[in-house]
């Protein structure tokens, strides 16, 4: 089903320079790394989380996910929501919003239960990019493109990534 699994790049890959990463170079399944850099999130000019010790999930086509322990996440400023949605490799993920947001719109996402191998991100969270401020470093992480996706695009990742239009196919 999958074309590109990366072991090869396709042609519309980008050509990748010193520190950087292409998400062609990512397996498919994804892999998991540790990241020792430090990863911020704030919101509402709070910090809602703070960790040195993040996970990434890299896989083929998509910005690395960034998922944080909880005990690096302030937790009263998160509360959880309704909805679900199931990843073919993590397994069944839950969603989080700002406490005391009355849209209750979704900021970030956990897996409680992940399929394995992933379970090293039980109880972990990832955010978007898109809905609160992200930082690796002191760089501010871009969302990956579609609203749907939650991958966290900074200087060092290339693509071209999934979500940008005509990449459905994917």
């Amino acid at each position: 089903m999958w074309e590109y699994r990366g072991q090869a790049r396709p042609k519309f890959a980008e050509e990748s320079g010193p520190g950087q990463e292409s998400v062609w170079d990512y397996p498919r399944p994804p892999a998991i790394a540790r990241d020792s850099r430090r990863v911020r999130v704030e919101a509402r000019g709070q910090t809602i989380a703070d960790s040195t010790a993040a996970i990434r999930i890299l896989e083929t086509a998509s910005p690395p996910g960034f998922y944080i322990p909880p005990a690096d996440i302030r937790l009263d400023r998160l509360e959880a929501i309704g909805g679900r949605s199931y990843c073919e490799w993590k397994g069944q993920a839950t969603y989080w919003a700002l406490a005391n947001d009355p849209q209750r719109e979704p900021v970030g996402w956990s897996y409680p239960e992940p399929r394995a191998p992933f379970g090293e991100i039980a109880g972990y969270l990832s955010f978007y990019a898109g809905r609160v401020e992200c930082y690796v470093d002191d760089e501010r992480v871009r969302p990956q493109p579609g609203g749907f996706y939650g991958g966290w695009l900074t200087d060092e990742i290339i693509g071209p990534v999934k979500g940008e239009p005509g990449t459905g196919h994917w």
